[in-house]
């Protein structure tokens, strides 16, 4: 099982670096590389076209401003791809976010929120889940933690 993140500039690695966390967790083999669909779009291209058949199941692309980094990959690659925008100097990141997510017919990206790191790996997961089991549970398990961290965080609030 393996995810490949891809971010369209370096700025974007303090963001990208929490998804990371997130499937170092749950032990999910990944990669990440920058890739700018503006700036190497042949690189874009040649990566889509081939990250299946180096083992990629999951693509996940973080982008600002303009943020054609998903479409591009998507358009390019049959494995599912989900979109982190970026928050931007530009309009909060709201450009990078309807850049992401008003995607044409045929070409879908999965969106998550404007710098949504966290959730863009557990979506991954959440997607691999389908193919290895041992997924499904250590999300749930996640789930039930989370609850359970609430919970203890009320009764603290609550003394």
């Amino acid at each position: 099982m393996k995810v490949a993140i891809v971010m369209g500039s370096k700025s974007d690695y303090p963001v990208v670096q929490k998804a990371e966390c997130i499937l170092k967790e749950f032990g999910v083999e990944y990669e990440t590389r920058i890739i700018s669909a503006h700036r190497t779009p042949r690189v874009a291209e040649e990566f889509a076209r081939t990250a299946e058949e180096k083992g990629i199941e999951v693509i996940i692309a973080a982008a600002g401003k303009a943020a054609h980094l998903a479409g591009v990959l998507a358009a390019t690659t049959p494995l599912p791809v989900i979109g982190i925008p970026m928050k931007s100097s530009t309009m909060d990141g709201l450009d990078s976010l309807l850049s992401v997510v008003q995607m044409p017919k045929g070409v879908p990206v999965a969106t998550v929120a404007i710098d949504g790191a966290e959730n863009s790996a557990l979506l991954a997961i959440q997607m691999l889940s389908i193919k290895y089991p041992e997924l499904r549970q250590k999300i749930k398990d996640y789930k039930i933690k989370m609850e359970e961290d609430i919970i203890a965080l009320d009764a603290e609030f609550n003394k």
